[in-house]
């Protein structure tokens, strides 16, 4: 009864990516935050694939830590071998992309936290839960990380567990090179030899590029080298070619690398090596794991390290099983595939971070409604909005599922409080009430505000909009939510669209369905709809397939309150409960309403207006949750 499929064990750092492509390290303006480590990359990478991995590592007890922490646990990874070092600091490196051939990287890995990992770390439990373990060739460079990988890897054999090595050769953290050599792939040494030779028959498979093998087997002839590595191990061995693709020897190394087993290539445009041999390696695990023959197993391999010399990032390049499939399935139309538009969205959309299959949000973002009250000002204003918060937040009480919307003009200490609570958090991105659409003028006329947004914050547009909107006003709508949109894509960034059309014109059952088609056929793919109550069932059939159509990885919809009384919500809720594509509510001023108007003008004091908003979105809750239970229980 194995709990894991895999678990990788070694190096844990933070990526710090040039932004910026065909410069030097010196002229980067920008970086984007990764998690990386070759051992964490490939724990990713399964997780992606539909593997349950685990991982054992060390991080510092710090931000860094806690953010390798955090993003392994949402990209699925089981982090109970993560350990937290009370006196090192996570590793760090610095990476970018020069140009085809060339990609400097530094690492600050001095003393850090995963080279104190230590035999204590290795939990005999942990390792007998797996089907596999996999090691890396760096932390066998230290006798104390040695120590604990040799003593996973004996406790993968006596736990009936396969053993693989990815052998990860890099001569600067041998201490072969100097810290400007991080790009080096290879020194010979006798002392590097020697040492993986004496590890080599510990393993059921051995991963690597052909320098990799020339240090495992000290020569620089690859045939050679494989030959004498085969002479201490029965391992299947898997030698990376690049654009040659790779070959799998399962028995005696033949006269030519080209009789090995091979999987198909797939001829991209190649952007980024780094991380390239760890989404190999995923895809590799996958098959291996799953049973595939080696030709199978190379295919997947070749095909998630495709992903990742196109795009940006290690981990973040890394596909999702539905993608992989897709991929594999379509082909190739785009050789530069960061540039292929559907399967960028597969990516994108597959690859999401955060369970919200239920979505029950505060909303309070509401702006020139609280600007009209007696007693408001804007310093009051966001007083209140942080009342709102420490309401949504004692009905959330640290469950998922909870949201909020707050805006940053008004609510800025309200959503700057918000972050780390465990709420999902949208943004208002328009101008409160604008018809045609303008945004906020703190976004700049590019959007390039965005870049100032956490990546946990979800882009919220509302567009008034209808399908007999005159051509030009359209075009002129239209061509601002695909600036936001891009924008938001650009800084990773989730995007909600919501549309009322009926403030602008009569609608009936296909209205909003409309809309929706028109909004993908301009190419915008929003993560989340917000939608207004449907008249009758069919409106929302209609809107729901439309959504389907288009994008069936969608997040879902949230179903908007237009400050409608208890009761109408009640009703609407019903209706819209029955489509699953709707996953919950974003209500505001049924919630805040009377107890912002008595507070604003002094009549109420702090605790008994969160007491009241508690009480009300309580109550819409638990509205919501038993509409979702009755739909489901008629379907049952």
């Amino acid at each position: 009864m194995k709990t894991l499929d895999v678990i990788t064990i070694g190096r844990s750092s933070v990526d710090l990516y040039g932004a910026q492509v065909g410069g030097r390290l010196e002229d980067m303006g920008s970086f984007r935050k990764y998690i990386g480590g070759s051992p964490t990359n490939m724990a990713c990478g399964t997780a992606r694939l539909g593997l349950r991995s685990g991982l054992i590592t060390r991080v510092g007890d710090e931000h860094m830590g806690r953010f390798i922490r955090e993003e392994l646990a949402r990209e699925g990874v089981d982090v109970r071998g993560v350990k937290t070092d009370p006196t090192r600091l996570t590793a760090l490196v610095l990476l970018g992309i020069r140009d085809e051939d060339r990609f400097p990287l530094i690492f600050y890995r001095e003393n850090c936290a995963d080279m104190g990992l230590a035999e204590e770390d290795i939990d005999e439990g942990f390792i007998a839960e797996a089907r596999a373990v996999v090691a890396t060739g760096t932390h066998l460079s230290n006798p104390q990380t040695a120590a604990a990988v040799l003593k996973a890897l004996h406790l993968a054999r006596r736990h009936g567990a396969k053993t693989a090595l990815d052998i990860d050769y890099r001569p600067n953290l041998w201490g072969l090179a100097g810290h400007d050599a991080g790009e080096s792939r290879f020194v010979e040494s006798a002392e590097v030899t020697a040492k993986l030779q004496s590890t080599l028959p510990l393993f059921d498979l051995i991963v690597g590029t052909e320098e990799e093998f020339h240090i495992a087997g000290g020569s620089t002839d690859t045939l050679a080298a494989l030959r004498r590595v085969r002479e201490v191990t029965p391992a299947t061995l898997v030698c990376k070619r690049g654009a040659a693709g790779a070959v799998a020897f399962a028995g005696a190394i033949p006269e030519s690398l080209d009789e090995g087993e091979t999987g198909p290539g797939f001829p991209i445009e190649v952007f980024n090596v780094l991380g390239a041999g760890d989404g190999f390696m995923s895809g590799l695990l996958k098959g291996w794991l799953d049973g595939e023959d080696w030709p199978v197993a190379l295919k997947y391999a070749n095909a998630c390290g495709a992903f990742a010399v196109s795009r940006h990032g290690c981990t973040p390049a890394y596909p999702s099983l539905k993608e992989l499939e897709f991929f594999l399935a379509r082909g190739i139309r785009e050789r530069a595939l960061r540039h292929d538009v559907e399967l960028e969205q597969v990516h994108w959309a597959t690859n999401r971070h955060g369970d919200w299959s239920s979505l029950r949000t505060f909303a309070f973002d509401h702006r020139m409604q609280l600007e009209a009250m007696e007693g408001a000002t804007p310093a009051r204003i966001g007083a209140f909005k942080e009342l709102c918060l420490k309401a949504a937040l004692a009905v959330q009480g640290g469950r998922p599922g909870y949201g909020i919307l707050c805006d940053d003009r008004l609510g800025r200490r309200a959503l700057h409080a918000s972050a780390g609570t465990g709420l999902w958090v949208g943004r208002p991105a328009e101008w409160p009430g604008s018809r045609p659409l303008s945004l906020e003028p703190q976004l700049g006329p590019d959007c390039g505000g965005l870049e100032e947004w956490p990546l946990g914050q979800v882009v919220k547009v509302l567009v008034f909009c209808h399908p007999n909107d005159p051509p030009e006003f359209r075009a002129e709508q239209e061509a601002v939510v695909a600036r936001l949109f891009t924008a938001a894509r650009r800084n990773r960034l989730e995007f909600l669209l919501e549309i009322i059309p009926s403030k602008v014109g009569p609608v009936d059952d296909r209205t909003t369905a409309k809309l929706i088609r028109r909004f993908f056929e301009i190419g915008i793919f929003p993560d989340w709809w917000k939608l207004e109550p449907m008249a009758t069932q069919a409106g929302w059939r209609n809107a729901c397939a439309a959504i389907e159509e288009n994008d069936p990885n969608v997040r879902g919809v949230v179903v908007l309150g237009l400050d409608a009384p208890e009761g109408e919500l009640a009703a609407s809720f019903r209706q819209a409960a029955r489509e699953p594509m709707v996953k919950g509510f974003a209500v505001g001023r049924t919630i805040f309403g009377e107890a912002a108007a008595g507070w604003l003008a002094g009549r109420v004091t702090d605790d008994e207006a969160v007491e009241e908003m508690a009480r009300r979105y309580r109550r819409l809750c638990a509205i919501w949750d038993e509409a979702r239970a009755g739909a489901e229980e008629r379907v049952a």
